[in-house]
């Protein structure tokens, strides 16, 4: 009897914890949705590869990663991290970034406003007016990463992550805080406000924004020594993320200690995940994004799936492999590599639609002056079955 009641007891803790995340109404689905079809968004790639190619004036993006999207009241605003500008050769090459004697400028961040007279790169300005990254780093030896992003109310708000270098590799990086730049309609070159958020529990939020019921889900990835990332949560109700955050604990309650923040699970205890993730909500099942972390450098994309936005998440299945990665890929480099997939909601028909994005980019940097196709996002359109 004793035994009997403890397993009453644990199931009905584990309902009530995943009725906290549930709307009201919510109906328990036989099983979590499934992939019946992948294929390529060829219009969406095709696009920023035409006008990376075609526009002629010195400023315009030519590629970028990370590949976050906005729906902004002037358009689609695109999120790039690590961008270059200028022009592409008719040999499809870049001329060599201005550190290194050329014309190419290099910026950490950046962002495409697509309307429907078609894009336009914005950046900042310098000094001397050049191009600066619209959120520029707070010193010589720091840039801000993009994270996702969010229309406010007011306009956009953009969680960056700030990073240094630590040695001479391409790899030797590390992370060291996070802040919100907020942005006013139309104004993109350079944020409204910068404000510091929490950065004490080595996890760089801002991996994904989810606005569901009320409240503002903001994911977090912590890296391990092994490169894998671990997943974590926090909230703030409402839109505004200098508001109080609350973190989602292993003990399935919310607290006001970042220091709190729990490890999201999957099947086995243990979720690991890419860096820069996704989790959208399609029906009743979150679909979580990433790409496959227990095997170095994968071209993998998979997703899970669950019925909250804190998890356990299911086993991430493969969804789709990138065909330009590695020695047996569209380039035959050994150094092209894809990474970090994201979802885009707001470019998607229903909630049988899923729409990625994935960035390409080679671990030999001469390799995306050479040949400036690699450095683009590439787009994939995903149905899903009916849960």
């Amino acid at each position: 009897m004793q035994i009997s009641a403890l397993k009453k007891y644990a199931a009905a803790a584990v309902l009530s914890v995943l009725c906290a995340f549930l709307p009201s109404g919510s109906a328990p689905a036989a099983g979590p949705p499934r992939v019946v079809d992948v294929r390529p968004a060829a219009d969406l790639t095709a696009a920023f590869g035409t006008y990376a190619d075609r526009d002629r004036s010195p400023r315009h993006w030519t590629g970028g990663d990370s590949t976050y999207s906005v729906p902004a009241p002037d358009g689609e605003l695109w999120l790039f991290s690590d961008t270059f500008l200028g022009t592409v050769r008719p040999d499809g090459s870049r001329f060599p970034t201005v550190d290194d004697g050329g014309t190419t400028p290099f910026l950490h961040n950046s962002f495409v406003l697509w309307t429907a007279h078609g894009p336009r790169t914005v950046t900042g300005r310098d000094q001397a007016g050049q191009p600066a990254p619209p959120v520029p780093g707070p010193d010589r030896a720091s840039w801000y990463w993009a994270r996702a992003g969010v229309p406010d109310g007011q306009g956009l708000s953009v969680v960056y992550a700030r990073y240094t270098r630590t040695g001479s590799g391409p790899l030797d990086i590390a992370w060291r805080g996070n802040v919100l730049a907020r942005f006013r309609t139309g104004a993109y070159d350079r944020p409204a406000s910068v404000t510091p958020l929490p950065s004490s529990a080595r996890t760089a939020w801002g991996a994904w924004l989810e606005r569901q019921g009320g409240y503002t889900y903001v994911y977090g990835t912590e890296r391990t020594p092994d490169g894998r990332s671990r997943l974590r949560l926090a909230r703030v109700t409402g839109r505004d993320l200098r508001r109080p955050w609350q973190y989602w604990t292993a003990r399935g309650v919310w607290s006001g200690r970042e220091a709190d923040a729990a490890r999201l699970a999957g099947p086995g205890g243990a979720l690991f995940t890419s860096d820069e993730v996704s989790v959208v909500r399609h029906g009743s099942w979150y679909a979580l994004v990433t790409q496959r972390a227990d095997v170095p450098f994968s071209a993998e994309t998979q997703i899970a799936w669950s019925r909250s936005p804190g998890g356990p998440f299911t086993q991430p299945r493969t969804v789709y492999t990138a065909p330009e990665a590695g020695p047996a890929g569209t380039y035959r480099n050994r150094n092209v590599i894809s990474y970090n997939p994201h979802e885009h909601p707001e470019l998607e028909h229903d909630r049988h639609d899923i729409v990625l994005s994935y960035n390409v980019n080679s671990l030999a940097p001469a390799d995306v002056i050479r040949r400036a196709d690699i450095y683009r996002p590439r787009f994939l359109r995903l149905t899903v079955s009916a849960r």
